[in-house]
């Protein structure tokens, strides 16, 4: 009786809903907070979910998902009938004709429940489900039934018929982290709803009634009992013909259930991280942190910045890379290989001289998504490998200095700065070519003094070393001394200026699109020159010359052209190799993260094997 007396005070309580108003509900603190919610999360429905996140490769090819649930929503017109008629005939026959909630029903759900000792689901129109989906908690008490009703009176005059079934139908959830009947398709049958049978889009839509129970992968046959009830439902209501109905339930189901895309996480990593730099540079923030005054006003800009890439991924975006999977592929096959039976580490990048594109980058032995990324967040001193930069192309741009001039390789001083050459050796006048192809580091720093601290500073400045501060500005910087250093991908990326004189910076991200194609963000493309064409020539032959006779001999190469230039930084703490090909610019780096000594590989030339093979 208490049960009955129960529903009789709601179905009482309707008329009085409708005359009454919202007025009614602030009497009461509970619906007082609904109120407040309704105002914000009806109007916004969009925010209560996340959408996927796709990577795509260079061929146009996805490697990489990231998504908690499993979320492919459709419009209603891209829904077919069929499926709108199964769920409207088994779940809410009145759906057009009632205003949120239907009181006949409610007054069934009365006589059917009355037995039982708590307050069941009975009566619930498609609008109250997706009210309690979107709104509610799960809690079965009056109070709550009561909030209910007037939620879905409210949604029916917020939004036509069509946008609630389309808002029902894509955030039901079909269990195993899949919301919605678009998204239940493509996971469990690995194909669009549109290509489903009626047998296979009744299997599916038997599950939402009960996940648990009718999870395919746990219970497949209570979930083909269910589809079998609801296509039985259909033919009662002469959706479909009886004889159909038996061919429908004699149709065999065979599933084929997607599994999370998670390929190449070495530059999916990477490509996440870009993505915060190119919002913060379409959006702002970029302008912003450059112009802030404080560390405070930096993190609270950081935050805003964080909190809007977090806004668009939970939107649903699709990242248009250049990762080559190939090259990916076997790079970090070759890496790994060349380093498994070293205790070091080591980070590479590889970028597309034409493009300027990143098409494969290493980050550490074995990597693993989201741990340390060696090739951009682990900055190590570069030592000679800088000296392109920082001394010799400055100085064929700013002095008469040509490859073949002369230059002492005698011990040499500026100010308290007395550097020696490697192995303590001296040497007498050699050619800048010779100064250069032996890393003589008494030769680069008097070519440093002849331009100046800031002078060379000056073009450093224009590449994207993001740890490189104003106190590198000294005497140090010519033999590659620095505060923090420099990583992989950005000494790749600044060698880009030696293939032509320009400079773009490197990216993996091509593009960035909504899940409709319509483009959000995309980099600029337009390049800076940097180099003279007289000092790239020059650059090319001496870094060539390395390969040829000096520290690089080791190095191959099978297209026209090969220059690079190999740095060892005090006690053998890291040995790096930076260069170009006809075809790819690449850096590598290898040392221990601890900066333990290195003494004992120096012979081996780890590095060496590791640049022809990302070269190749």
């Amino acid at each position: 009786m208490k049960q009955i007396f129960g529903y009789l005070l709601i179905l009482c309580a309707v008329p009085l809903l409708l005359w009454t108003g919202k007025n009614m509900w602030k009497e009461f603190a509970v619906a007082e907070l609904h109120e407040t919610k309704i105002e914000s999360a009806i109007q916004l429905p969009e925010v209560q979910s996340q959408l996927p996140v796709t990577l795509i490769d260079g061929n146009g090819h996805v490697f990489s998902e990231e998504y908690v649930e499993w979320r492919e929503p459709l419009s209603y017109e891209n829904i077919p009938e069929m499926v709108k008629q199964i769920f409207l005939f088994s779940e809410d026959t009145e759906f057009y004709n009632h205003i949120g909630f239907d009181v006949s029903a409610i007054a069934r759900a009365v006589v059917a429940n009355s037995s039982e000792q708590s307050v069941q689901q009975g009566g619930s129109t498609i609008t109250q489900q997706l009210v309690r989906m979107r709104y509610l908690s799960e809690e079965k008490t009056y109070e709550r039934k009561l909030v209910e009703l007037f939620y879905a009176y409210e949604l029916e005059q917020m939004y036509d018929k069509k946008e609630i079934l389309e808002m029902y139908l894509n955030e039901m959830f079909f269990g195993n982290q899949v919301y919605g009947i678009g998204s239940a398709a493509t996971y469990y049958y690995g194909k669009p709803l549109a290509e489903l049978s009626v047998a296979e889009a009744a299997f599916i839509a038997a599950i939402p009634n009960n996940p648990s129970l009718y999870d395919p992968l746990k219970n497949f046959d209570k979930t083909k009992e269910r589809q079998e009830r609801l296509i039985d439902t259909l033919a009662q209501h002469e959706v479909i013909s009886t004889e159909d109905a038996e061919s429908y339930k004699a149709e065999s189901i065979t599933l084929k259930v997607k599994q999370k895309i998670q390929q190449y996480p070495t530059y999916s990593t990477y490509v996440l991280h870009e993505l915060h730099s190119l919002v913060a540079h379409h959006e702002g923030f970029e302008e912003a942190l450059n112009k802030a005054k404080s560390l405070e006003d930096k993190n609270i800009i950081e935050q805003q910045l964080h909190a809007t890439v977090n806004e668009l991924l939970a939107n649903g975006i699709i990242i248009h890379t250049a990762l080559d999977p190939q090259k990916q592929k076997k790079d970090e096959a070759n890496i790994n290989n060349i380093l498994s039976p070293y205790s070091i580490q080591g980070s590479a990048a590889v970028i597309d001289n034409t493009t300027r594109e990143i098409v494969s980058i290493y980050g550490g032995k074995n990597y693993e998504k989201y741990n340390l990324h060696r090739a951009y967040q682990t900055p190590r001193q570069p030592g000679s490998s800088f000296k392109p930069l920082i001394v010799y192309a400055p100085a064929f741009e700013n002095t008469s200095f040509t490859p073949g001039s002369t230059i002492s390789g005698g011990r040499y001083c500026v100010g308290n700065f007395c550097p020696e050459n490697y192995g303590g050796s001296v040497y007498g006048k050699v050619s800048v070519s010779t100064a250069f192809s032996l890393s003589i580091n008494t030769s680069a720093l008097r070519l440093f003094n002849a331009v100046g601290v800031e002078k060379a500073f000056n073009y450093t400045d224009r590449f994207n070393f993001q740890s490189i501060v104003d106190g590198d500005r000294t005497y140090a910087a010519s033999l590659g001394g620095l505060t923090y250093g420099v990583t992989s991908l950005e000494m790749a990326d600044a060698y880009t200026s030696f293939i032509d004189g320009s400079y773009l910076q490197a990216r993996s991200i091509r593009k960035v699109t909504d899940l409709d194609g319509n483009t959000l963000f995309a980099w600029p493309q337009e390049r800076d020159v940097i180099w003279s064409t007289k000092t790239v020539r020059y650059m090319r032959n001496i870094l060539s010359n390395v390969v040829q006779k000096g520290t690089g001999q080791g190095l191959y190469s099978n297209t026209a052209y090969i220059g690079a230039k190999t740095g060892t930084t005090n006690a053998y703490k890291d040995f790096w190799l930076a260069g170009l090909t006809e075809n790819y610019t690449a850096a590598v780096w290898i040392g221990y993260d601890e900066g333990e000594s290195m003494e004992n590989l120096e012979d081996n030339k780890i590095h060496f094997d590791i640049f022809n093979a990302i070269t190749d």
